[in-house]
C-alpha cells in the first residue's frame, strides 16, 4: 500500500479512513488465548535513549511507542488511530491550523492526567537548540520552529497552545503533507514536565528515571547504550487497558544470529531476527516471517578531507560492490539492491503514481573496470599511490558480515588501498558519525514518515545527520525548493525531490547498498503485532498469545 499521498483528497481519504482500529483488533483477539501472555523477544542492538526528544534509533523508538503514547498510533495499514487524542483532528480549511481534544482517559502511570501543557512542553524541549534535538528539524512544519531551532526566537513561540487541559491548537507554517504521520511519532509525544524537572539530567537514564502513559511500563533497563536486557509489563494504568494482553515482554540483545536460533529452538525466544545462510536455511519454516522496510543502508564519505572531496574517489570506491551479491548471497533476509536513497514502495508521484525510485532512476551497478580507472584518476588528483582507510561500522551480525565485504571488495579490486574495520556498538559508531571521525562510516536510515523528504533533508550542507559533510550548493536548492511547496504545489515538489536524488547520485554524495528488509522466526501463536516499514517498527498494544 502507498503509504502517504500528496494531495488535499489523498489527505482528506487518510482521514476519512482512520476508523477504529481497536474494535477490530480487541474482537480478534477475544479468540482463545494461551494460559500465559508473557514472551520474549530478542532484538540486535542496545537502546541509545529513552528520552523522547533525543531518541533516534530504531530500539528506542520503538520502546517509546510502546511504554509511551502520543496524539495517535498508527493501524497496520499507517492510518491514524485516536490514542491521546479523543477523535481525529479538525483541520482548518486553509489547512494550516489543528485543534485537537484530548482523551480525558488518558493518565501517566503515577495516576496524574496526561493534558495539552504535557505536549506545549515536550514539542517545545524538543526545538529548544539546547536541547540538540536530532530530530528537531521534524517540527519545521510547526509555525516558527525553525526559527526557534536556529535560536532567533523563544521556544515559547512554537506554534502549539493548551487552549485548555484537554484541547490543542498547532499553527502550522505551511499545509504539510506527512504533518498528520507525524502526530503519531514518538518525538511529538508528550513529557510530564513536573517528573522531567523532578529527574534533572536523569530523566530517561533508566526505567527508574521515566513516567509512562503507553500500553506497557518499563522495566530492568539500566541505561542507554549498554544495557543488553529489559521488559515492557502491561500497564494498569492505561487508559485502554483492557484491550492489552501480553502482560510481560523480555527483551535481550543478542548480535549473533546463531545464539538467537538456540534461544528461539529451545523455546526461549518468540521473535528473532535472522541474517545470511540461517535466513536462507530457515525461509520454508513455519515460523518464517518476512518484514519490508522503507529503510536504506549505505556507505558515507568523510568529505572534510582531500581524499573523498574527490568525485573519482568516491565513485571509484561504490562501483566495486555488487549489491545484488550483497542481498541475495550475504544477507538472504528479503532485503533488495537499491537504486537510489530514496527506498522504492513508499512514496509514487501526485501526478503519474510512478514510485519515486522508478523515476528518480539512478545507476548503482558493479563496474570493476571502471572503479580502477577512476581510482588511478583519483590517484594523479590527489598524488597518491597508496591509501589507508579507516571504516566505521556497528556491531550487529549483519552488518558486520557487510563491512567485511566492503573491506575485500575494496582492497581486492582498487590496489594501493588498505581499510581497516573499526566495528562498534551503535552508540558509539553514531559518536563516530557525529564527529565525523571516520574515512567510510557504514550506516542505515528507516524513513521516520513515508516521504522522500524524509531520507533527502538528510543531506543538506547544514543536517546534523550528514555526516560525512557531503555540500552541494545545487541540491541545497532543489531540498530546500520542495520545502517551501505546499499542498497546492506537489507537482514542483515532488519534482524538486526528484532533482534533488538525482544530484546526490550523479555526485555520489553516499553510496546505497541495500533496501532493507527483515527476516524473523516468529512463534506462530504470536498474533497481532503491527508491523510498520517507517516510524515505529512494532506496536505490540494488540499482540496475544494465540492457544
Amino acid at each position: 500500500m502507498k503509504k502517504l499521498g500528496f494531495s488535499m483528497v489523498m489527505v482528506a481519504l487518510l482521514l476519512a479512513g482512520c476508523t477504529s482500529k481497536q474494535k477490530e483488533n480487541t474482537s480478534e483477539s477475544t479468540s482463545s488465548k494461551a494460559p500465559s501472555q508473557e514472551i520474549a523477544v530478542v532484538v540486535d542492538q542496545e537502546m541509545s535513549s529513552m528520552d523522547s526528544a533525543l531518541a533516534t534509533d530504531t530500539y528506542s523508538i520503538t520502546a517509546i511507542n510502546n511504554v509511551m503514547e502520543g496524539l495517535y498510533r498508527l493501524t497496520e495499514n499507517n492510518e491514524l488511530e485516536p490514542a491521546g487524542a479523543k477523535s481525529l483532528p479538525q483541520v482548518s480549511e486553509d489547512g494550516l491550523t489543528y485543534t485537537i481534544q484530548l482523551n480525558e482517559h488518558a493518565t501517566w502511570s503515577d495516576g496524574s492526567p496526561v493534558t495539552a501543557d504535557d505536549y506545549v512542553f515536550a514539542w517545545r524541549k524538543a526545538a529548544t537548540p539546547e536541547t540538540k534535538a536530532e530530530y528537531g528539524y521534524l517540527f519545521e512544519p510547526v509555525k516558527h520552529a525553525t526559527d526557534i531551532l536556529a535560536g532567533q526566537l523563544a521556544p515559547e513561540e512554537l506554534g502549539i497552545k493548551a487552549v485548555s487541559e484537554h484541547e490543542l491548537t498547532i499553527e502550522l507554517e505551511k499545509t504539510t503533507p506527512y504533518f498528520d504521520s507525524l502526530l503519531a511519532f514518538p518525538t511529538f509525544f508528550p513529557q510530564n514536565e513536573a517528573f522531567v524537572t523532578e529527574q534533572g539530567d536523569s530523566y530517561g537514564k533508566n526505567s527508574e528515571n521515566l513516567i509512562y502513559n503507553g500500553p506497557f511500563t518499563l522495566a530492568d533497563f539500566d541505561g542507554p547504550g549498554t544495557d543488553t536486557s529489559w521488559t515492557y509489563l502491561k500497564n494498569e494504568d492505561y487508559w485502554d487497558k483492557d484491550t492489552v494482553q501480553l502482560t510481560k515482554i523480555d527483551n535481550q540483545v543478542v548480535k549473533e544470529s546463531s545464539t538467537s536460533v538456540n534461544l528461539f529452538e529451545t523455546g526461549q525466544a518468540d521473535d528473532i531476527l535472522l541474517t545470511g545462510e540461517l535466513a536462507k536455511q530457515y525461509k520454508d519454516n513455519e515460523a518464517f516471517v518476512t518484514i519490508k522496510k522503507a529503510g536504506t543502508t549505505y556507505l558515507s564519505y568523510n568529505q572534510t578531507e582531500a581524499t573523498f572531496k574527490n568525485e573519482n574517489m568516491r565513485k571509484a570506491i561504490s562501483y566495486v560492490f555488487d549489491r545484488e551479491a550483497i542481498v541475495n548471497q550475504l544477507l538472504g533476509d528479503g532485503s533488495i539492491a537499491p537504486t537510489g536513497l530514496v527506498p522504492s514502495g513508499m512514496s509514487y508521484s501526485p501526478t503519474t503514481d510512478e514510485d519515486f525510485a522508478v523515476e528518480a532512476g539512478g545507476n548503482l551497478t558493479m563496474n570493476i573496470d571502471e572503479a580502477k580507472k577512476l581510482w588511478q584518476t583519483a590517484q594523479k588528483e590527489l598524488g597518491i599511490t597508496n591509501l589507508t582507510l579507516k571504516l566505521v561500522a556497528y556491531d550487529t551480525d549483519s552488518i558486520k558480515k557487510v563491512a567485511e565485504y566492503l573491506q575485500s571488495s575494496i582492497e581486492e579490486n582498487l590496489e594501493g588501498i588498505k581499510v581497516e574495520l573499526s566495528v562498534v556498538p551503535v552508540s558509539v559508531a553514531i559518536e563516530y558519525g557525529q564527529s565525523t571521525n571516520f574515512d567510510l562510516f557504514l550506516f542505515g536510515w528507516t524513513a521516520d514518515y513515508a516521504d522522500p523528504s524524509s531520507f533527502l533533508e538528510l543531506f543538506t550542507t547544514d543536517s546534523v545527520y550528514n555526516y560525512g559533510k557531503y555540500t552541494n550548493p545545487k541540491y541545497d536548492q532543489f531540498v530546500a525548493a520542495a520545502k517551501k511547496a505546499d499542498l497546492s504545489q506537489l507537482e514542483q515538489r515532488w519534482g524538486n525531490y526528484i532533482q534533488a536524488e538525482k544530484t546526490l547520485m550523479q555526485d555520489m554524495g553516499v553510496s546505497p547498498l541495500i533496501q532493507k528488509s527483515e527476516a524473523r522466526l516468529r512463534n506462530p501463536a504470536l498474533k497481532g503485532i503491527i508491523s510498520h516499514s517507517a516510524g515505529a517498527q512494532f506496536d505490540y498494544k494488540y499482540a496475544y498469545l494465540e492457544e
